[in-house]
């Protein structure tokens, strides 16, 4: 997939509108070859430490969740809104379950920064690596998030991910 190289706040808004509505797709890449796709509705772009930084989160119990640990790294990929059926699948879905790129016959390249994988139909994909990892902590949260998100546990691992490079098929 041919991308150019654009600033990593470029669409920045078009981003944040899709992360929330129908959500962004999350791949990761295991240094075994496999890879995973996982929706997230939840995440913040923005600079932490003097770097751009995607955080995302994901919880133990998902099947990405051992996709990053073992890799070390992300992408997260902006589809349009012709995709949003294929999202919903891809978060309504494990990937334990079913291969969601073999599924939807989705085609992927390598990323330029990382060995993850990203979506070519996506027009707008950033390639990180995990720079820092938290756990959330039941004791130090809302006490409303903490009910209305949390309510059997499973709490999220926040993921800082270094933005390596951001990439869209077609820049303005």
């Amino acid at each position: 997939m041919n991308r150019k190289t654009v600033p990593f706040s470029y669409q920045f808004e078009e981003t944040m509108r899709q992360l929330g509505s129908d959500g962004l797709l999350l791949a990761a890449t295991k240094p075994s070859g496999g890879s995973n796709l996982m929706t997230i509705g939840w995440g913040a772009l923005g600079l932490v430490w003097g770097l751009p930084t995607f955080v995302v989160l994901v919880r133990p119990s998902r099947f990405t969740y051992e996709f990053i640990e073992a890799a070390g790294e992300f992408t997260v990929n902006v589809p349009t809104p012709a995709m949003s059926d294929m999202v919903l699948f891809c978060g309504s879905q494990s990937g334990r379950d079913v291969d969601k790129i073999a599924r939807f016959g989705l085609r992927v390249s390598r990323g330029h920064t990382v060995q993850s994988v990203t979506l070519d139909a996506c027009p707008l994909v950033y390639e990180c690596r995990v720079v820092q990892k938290n756990d959330i902590l039941p004791g130090s949260l809302d006490a409303g998030i903490l009910a209305r998100f949390y309510p059997g546990g499973d709490f999220h691992r926040a993921y800082y991910g270094e933005i390596l490079g951001t990439f869209a098929a077609d820049p303005e």
